[in-house]
């Protein structure tokens, strides 16, 4: 999205049309909620359709129980869609803003590498779940291992906590603003 408004020169356009700075990454910001809830629209309907198909309980409470993980599903979505944003606004291109993703991922664990040799492994382990990729991760923790763990209900001993806890949704929503705010910060900045 940022990547074509470079390319094509279309941002420069949207400014001399009268569209302030401001508006243009609040436009950005409101497709990324659009698509976000359209996603999780759409991934709620199939959930809901497959569970209906599949399962015998035909309870309200048995079919909407858990439904806090489509909102983090949803608060996912516009958090990375944000940091990508923001890395289209750093770079102005969409490889190199992948790119940037990429090497943010390996920086985030030589950083855990890092942590883990000074500090025990149990505390650099909560400093990694503040990092930016891993808290978008965390809110819907090991989805393949609880599937996986539905089949073998008996080994109690490989039980996880695979709750969404309300401080992992302030850690991703504080990414968010942030990477938005810092979009703002550098168009503001930066001679078109």
């Amino acid at each position: 999205m940022i990547g074509n408004e470079y390319s094509n020169k279309t941002i420069k356009q949207n400014l001399i049309d009268g569209l302030s700075k401001k508006e243009f990454i609040l436009s950005k910001f409101y497709t990324i909620v659009f698509f976000s809830l359209l996603s999780t629209i759409l991934i709620s309907l199939i959930s809901f359709c497959v569970g209906l198909y599949y399962s015998s309980y035909t309870e309200a409470s048995i079919i909407f129980r858990e439904t806090e993980f489509l909102m983090a599903y949803f608060i996912k979505l516009i958090a990375f869609f944000s940091l990508c944003l923001f890395f289209g606004m750093l770079v102005k291109r969409s490889a190199f803003a992948l790119a940037f993703l990429f090497i943010l991922y390996i920086l985030e664990w030589i950083i855990f590498g890092l942590l883990t040799w000074k500090l025990d492994s149990g505390l650099a382990e909560k400093i990694q779940n503040f990092f930016p990729l891993k808290s978008m991760y965390k809110l819907i923790d090991q989805p393949f291992q609880r599937i996986a763990m539905t089949k073998f209900p008996d080994k109690t001993d490989l039980a996880y906590d695979y709750a969404v806890h309300w401080y992992e949704f302030a850690i991703v929503i504080f990414w968010t603003a942030l990477f938005v705010f810092l979009s703002l910060r550098l168009l503001k900045k930066r001679d078109l």
